[in-house]
């Protein structure tokens, strides 16, 4: 069963001695710890490993310990970093924690301080880490609230998210890019049970088969080449937590096989160990990709199909829930005018206008990017059509105008204007008959087809 990380200790001092002398210290209250001879050498190790608090000597070679402390706190702020002074070193130990050294101990040091500062400095930064994972939590909560849509395609998608999230069973998100899948996966995760434990995500498009494999499953030290430490993979991180996977279609066939395996029984071994390690794991899913095609395409595994497709949610395009597109953009509005310091009233109605009738290819994605451009182009208390991009803009103007290049045959004119009529008045065909002055049965007639 996997147990709480334990922290890290970096132990930096030029003298073996007294490296090895600290790390037996240490060791024996049970954290873990790395060494290094110098300054460049833990900052080496610092941008590689996950340190949780550095003690280091303050006089070495190479680069001194107060260059470390700067260098660190650069680096990675949320390391906690204890300095080691020699005698008449007071006053660099004060400005070290003008700096931002957590704490100093005088040479020799003594078992007792070395232990107790060595405590409160590892508690402090799991602390912070805790609260820092607590706002995630309250951001990503937040964020689910702000699910915008009135439309019924999204009611009907959070009325299943509210029935299906209480229970373990794999969601599947398919939808287009843009459409909110992420957004949908924490508010699955947020209405579970699981909610207080982890919510792991993974994009499986942004890593190469050799690397997805570690980051699933995790290394011991020498599975390869540069695995200098024991690493925790994202099943046993999201243990009795929700694990996303991003982007599944992107995954090789053979990687489908070694997670099939863990989706099946819930184990798995470390790459370079043969311990087997089991796990609870609940698990979504999301692509833009139509899964049916890609199992007939052979690119994706049936049985890996089937297992993902229990609870399927298909998120809407933004062009097919036009309705909710004046909610979205008054609420992106909001956030992007208070982020840039800006009164804004509102949109005029010639924009939202253009907003609805425009495709939208991007889906929401798209529509918070041009409205985020708007808010920092608007120079007055309403967005126009000046802050917005010209292909949004142009679609805007001509708005119910149809514009037919110059030698286009008549029949296509003809086939154009009916079908451009029809997508107009949202398919009625008693509608578009009128606006057109023809007959209802000619429509169907000149179109070839029954609607």
């Amino acid at each position: 069963m996997p147990t709480d990380i334990t922290p890290t200790i970096l132990i930096v001092d030029d003298e073996p001695e007294i490296r090895k002398a600290l790390e037996r210290i240490i060791k024996h209250k049970g954290f873990s710890t790395k060494v290094a001879a110098d300054g460049r050498e833990a900052l080496d190790i610092i941008q590689s490993d996950q340190i949780d608090v550095l003690l280091a000597d303050l006089q070495m070679p190479r680069m001194s310990g107060m260059e470390l402390l700067k260098a660190t706190k650069t680096v990675n702020p949320e390391i906690e970093v204890i300095m080691i002074t020699g005698h008449g070193g007071v006053e660099d130990a004060v400005e070290a924690i003008k700096i931002g050294a957590y704490d100093f101990i005088s040479k020799p040091p003594r078992k007792a301080i070395i232990e107790r500062v060595i405590e409160r400095a590892a508690e402090k930064q799991m602390l912070d880490r805790e609260i820092q994972n607590l706002r995630d939590r309250l951001d990503a909560l937040e964020g689910a609230q702000e699910i915008i849509g009135n439309s019924s395609a999204m009611k009907r998608i959070m009325e299943t998210v509210h029935q299906v999230a209480s229970s373990s069973a794999t969601v599947l998100i398919l939808g287009e890019s843009g459409t909110g899948k992420e957004r949908i996966a924490d508010a699955v995760h947020l209405q579970s049970r699981r909610k207080d434990q982890p919510f792991i995500k993974v994009n499986c498009r942004a890593l190469p088969e050799n690397l997805l494999e570690a980051e699933f499953f995790g290394t011991e030290k020498g599975a390869y080449t540069g695995a200098s430490s024991q690493r925790v993979g994202r099943f046993e991180a999201a243990h009795e937590g929700t694990l996303m996977l991003d982007e599944v279609s992107e995954m090789t066939m053979a990687m489908q096989v070694k997670l099939l395996r863990v989706l099946q029984e819930g184990e798995f071994e470390r790459l370079g160990s043969t311990k087997t390690i089991k796990v609870d794991v609940r698990l979504i899913a999301a692509t833009n990709k139509n899964l049916e095609e890609a199992v007939k395409a052979g690119t994706f595994r049936e049985d890996m199909y089937y297992r993902l497709n229990v609870i399927p949610l298909t998120l809407p395009s933004l062009r097919d829930r036009k309705e909710d597109i004046p909610l979205l953009a008054h609420h992106f509005l909001q956030i992007y005018a208070q982020k840039n310091g800006k009164v804004i009233k509102g949109i005029t109605p010639q924009v939202l206008d253009g907003l609805t009738r425009y495709k939208w290819p991007g889906n929401v994605r798209e529509l918070e990017n041009v409205i985020e451009r708007a808010v920092v182009m608007c120079t007055t208390d309403e967005i126009s059509t000046d802050g917005l991009p010209a292909h949004i803009s142009q679609a805007e103007k001509h708005a119910g105008q149809l514009m037919i290049p110059i030698g286009t045959p008549l029949k296509e004119i003809e086939k154009y204007v009916l079908h451009q009529t029809l997508d107009h008045v949202g398919g009625d065909v008693n509608v578009a008959a009128g606006l057109l002055g023809i007959a209802s049965r000619t429509i169907y007639r000149k179109l070839g087809e029954k609607r």
